[in-house]
């Protein structure tokens, strides 16, 4: 009887975890990308890094990324954007954030992370999206034992990603790896979550 009681509350324990994993996947915010070359929607983990998330949806909620382009993007590595317009003028940003980049997320294939300079704590706008697995991205694979910050991931229109991944690139100026034709966020927009 013991041992049937013991199963039994295991059971209930165990499903009460998995339906608060659930509850919590279902309230994660989602925003979608509008661009020239189609549509995706990245799943945020605001749990995992909750500074990161908060300081993309206020980019998010401002409008701050509609005519942004993805400035930079590297066949087989990544894509980079939210920070450049036409002509590849840079935007001004709010203050930098602190990094979270010791999360428990890796830069694996469509995720989406925070760019930023040789400043761990320098991220502002600019983010990046991996088009393959990146792990020496990862704070205990980083070079400088800091990494980048992934705080979400691709949940729809990877192949809108993959096809932007694919554009030729040239240089402008001093910036390497600039698609030839502007590749433009037309419109982010928070679908559920926090506004």
């Amino acid at each position: 009887m013991k041992n049937r009681f013991r199963l039994w509350l295991a059971a209930c324990v165990c499903l009460a975890g998995l339906a608060g994993t659930q509850a919590y996947a279902a309230s994660m915010p989602r925003v979608e990308f509008q661009t020239n070359m189609g549509n995706f929607t990245v799943e945020l983990n605001e749990k995992a890094a909750p500074k990161t998330v908060a300081n993309f949806l206020s980019y998010v909620n401002s409008g701050f990324y509609s005519g942004t382009l993805f400035h930079r993007v590297i066949p087989g590595f990544m894509i980079q954007g939210g920070g450049m317009t036409e002509g590849m003028e840079e935007k001004d940003t709010k203050a930098p954030i602190a990094i979270e980049s010791r999360n428990g997320l890796t830069n694996q294939r469509g995720t989406i992370a925070m760019a930023r300079t040789g400043d761990p704590n320098s991220a502002t706008s600019q983010f990046f999206i991996n088009v393959a697995n990146n792990h020496f991205l990862d704070a205990n694979q980083a070079q400088d034992g800091y990494g980048y910050t992934v705080f979400g991931k691709v949940v729809s229109g990877m192949n809108t990603v993959d096809a932007i991944a694919g554009v030729r690139t040239h240089s402008v100026g001093s910036y390497d790896d600039v698609p030839l034709r502007d590749v433009v966020i037309k419109k982010a927009t928070l679908l559920k979550g926090k506004n």
